[in-house]
């Protein structure tokens, strides 16, 4: 690294499930699931409400299979990962810009499964 700096790019979020998690497969057989997290913020808007955050998580491999098996809507979960930024550019040649969370770990801190 330039000049000695450390750069860090790390997340811990606890949210709950907005949807149960789906695990999909990649063209290259890789599992993949995409979940978003509810999360409300801890201070109240100009309305003296508080408002929610809706966050999306990329899951891979064993993380997403596991995640897929063990919850459901409305856990409550941890995730720890790392932003990133990608850029998909349309059939009308603009871009759309997404951020996202990568997740490297998911712990269940609320896994209320009594329909399983």
């Amino acid at each position: 690294m330039k000049g000695g700096k450390t750069i860090l790019n790390q997340i811990v979020l606890v949210g709950r499930l907005v949807k149960d998690p789906e695990l999909i497969e990649t063209e290259n057989n890789k599992k993949v699931s995409n979940i978003t997290l509810a999360i409300p913020r801890s201070f109240k808007n100009m309305n003296g409400e508080y408002e929610t955050d809706f966050i999306n998580c990329v899951l891979w491999d064993s993380v997403a299979k596991s995640t897929v098996e063990y919850c459901k809507k409305g856990n409550i979960v941890g995730v720890k990962g790392r932003i990133q930024s990608r850029v998909v550019e349309k059939e009308d040649e603009t871009k759309k810009y997404y951020t996202e969370v990568v997740a490297e770990k998911v712990t269940f801190l609320s896994t209320d499964n009594k329909g399983k």
